[in-house]
């Protein structure tokens, strides 16, 4: 039993290893130790104390590691610095998860480059791993190779991996033709309220999948014998809808017309991948999508994810709320227009430079400079709308700047049941949020930010969002829990600290 739970503890440390990019022996440099005492370490081969654990932990700074022995990661935040220099923003989270889902489609070697190393990434890493997906990160830990076996095994998945993100629903999609049947895990991600799967299905159906749930699994059932022979139409505009609905075209040997697709930049990121693939994919950029599947796909592939606008976006609020100039480099600029049309409205001082490609070759960026500004509340209400309007995941950051702007600002965010009512926890900072219902919040500026001690949201952007309000109060706050920032942002604290901002990672030992 002692010897079965030290070679658990070795494969969560070969893991967290792997995930940061690291050798055995870069990581015995950290612990000033031997490259063969990591190996029987991870081998299971070597006792190890506790603290010896807290030290790879921090080493590796892996929530992996750390989470049940050195405790979750804390933020503690000196705030009222003004922000100054330039930075760069990072891959698409949305788009690097739906490319590893992507991933499953090809019987060949797949590079992905530059991939956003973020906790929603490394989970569905833990599951493309259980399932028999070799992944390694190459080029310095830069960049992603995954392998495919000729056979998933479903049965050794890691259920608790794949319940800790949603993006493992966009699994449905290529499984379905790997496989006659299948089990997976309920999708689990932000705490946002109930989102049903239901649109998923509908579109799935009509590739023969069928889904029955029962004791926190999705059973999946197979019927080759069932083929879209007309247009399918989504019942809701969603990304992740889209792609599953794309993933499952791409291998249906035949012709998929699918309307009232999103447009969105992961969806036009994944479109692009699966050109790559040799999926010839007609309307990208538009509700209209028309792709001509082919049965089999066994190709060597090197892709760039483009750059991630709700970064971008998180970066716009990180310098009006801080007052400070800053320039955000690569910005994907067709995916923030309306933001940035909004932003013009209310007085935001900026600049723009010409615009270059991204890596992909397809996404248009620019460099943006932001200077302090004199905002006024804007006259209409903020509210998403699928792309191109105002991103749906850009909306929490209008709370923050918002409440740097004088006058009463209304928010409406329709889509999610609970995410209105974490900006909220802005009043804690000194805001003056009033929440009207579920989906509006009231926001009266200008704010006098105040430092405090509080827990993280449960929901990716309001978390954010706080973290931001933090960097504008005086004093010193604390932001607990943090993992949720994780999941969807590589290494902001640091990068944010790049820039002026103060911030320290610490957990409780």
């Amino acid at each position: 039993m002692a010897d079965d739970y030290l070679v658990r503890i070795g494969k969560l440390i070969r893991d967290a290893r792997q995930h940061r990019g690291w050798t055995q022996t870069q990581l015995a440099d950290a612990l000033a130790t031997s490259q063969s005492a990591v190996n029987r370490i991870e081998r299971g081969n070597q006792n190890i104390s506790l603290e010896m654990i807290a030290r790879i932990g921090e080493a590796l700074d892996s929530e992996i590691v750390s989470l049940g022995y050195a405790g979750p990661m804390h933020l503690r935040v000196v705030g009222g610095r003004r922000l100054s220099g330039s930075i760069d923003v990072k891959t698409s989270k949305n788009a690097c998860v739906a490319l590893l889902c992507g991933s499953l489609l090809n019987k060949g070697r797949t590079v992905l480059r530059r991939v956003a190393r973020i906790e929603e990434v490394y989970r569905l890493l833990e599951v493309l791993n259980s399932i028999g997906v070799r992944t390694r990160w190459i080029n310095d830990g830069v960049d992603l190779e995954i392998v495919p076996p000729a056979d998933l095994d479903m049965e050794a998945i890691d259920a608790d991996a794949a319940r800790r993100t949603r993006s493992i629903i966009m699994f449905m999609g290529p499984l379905l033709h790997r496989m006659d049947s299948f089990r997976l895990p309920y999708a689990g991600g932000c705490d946002l309220g109930t989102r049903t799967i239901e649109p998923h299905m509908i579109a799935l159906r009509r590739f023969g999948l069928d889904i029955a749930a029962t004791e926190g699994l999705y059973h999946a059932q197979v019927d080759r014998s069932v083929a879209p022979g007309r247009p399918i139409v989504l019942t809701e505009r969603g990304d992740t809808v889209t792609e599953n609905a794309l993933l499952a075209a791409a291998r249906h040997d035949g012709t998929t017309v699918i309307r009232n697709a999103s447009s969105n930049y992961m969806v036009q990121d994944l479109c692009f991948f699966l050109e790559a693939l040799g999926v010839r994919v007609e309307g990208i950029g538009t509700t209209t999508l028309t792709v001509h599947g082919v049965p089999s796909i066994d190709t060597d592939v090197d892709y760039s994810p483009s750059e991630d606008p709700v970064e971008a976006m998180s970066l716009i609020a990180a310098a009006v709320v801080t007052e400070s100039q800053l320039t955000i480099r690569r910005v994907p600029i067709e995916f923030l227009e309306i933001e940035l049309a909004v932003l013009e409205e209310m007085g935001l001082d900026h600049d723009l430079t010409p615009e270059y490609p991204a890596d992909n070759g397809r996404t248009r960026l620019v460099d943006l400079t932001v200077r302090p500004s004199k905002l006024e509340a804007p006259i209409d209400k903020i509210h998403p709308m699928p792309f191109p309007g105002l991103n749906i995941d850009n909306v929490p950051f209008f709370a923050a700047i918002a409440a740097m702007a004088q006058g009463q600002t209304l928010i409406h965010d329709w889509v999610y049941d609970n995410r209105a009512i974490y900006l909220t926890d802005l009043n804690r900072l000194g805001g003056r949020l009033q929440l009207l219902d579920p989906h509006r919040v009231l926001v009266e500026g200008p704010t006098r930010w105040r430092a405090a001690e509080m827990m993280c949201p449960p929901a990716l952007r309001p978390a954010v969002v706080v973290l931001l309000a933090m960097m504008a109060a005086e004093g010193t706050s604390v932001l607990r829990n943090v993992y949720v920032i994780n999941r969807g942002y590589e290494d902001l604290a640091e990068r944010l600290n790049s820039v002026g901002a103060q911030i320290e990672i610490f957990r409780d030992i």
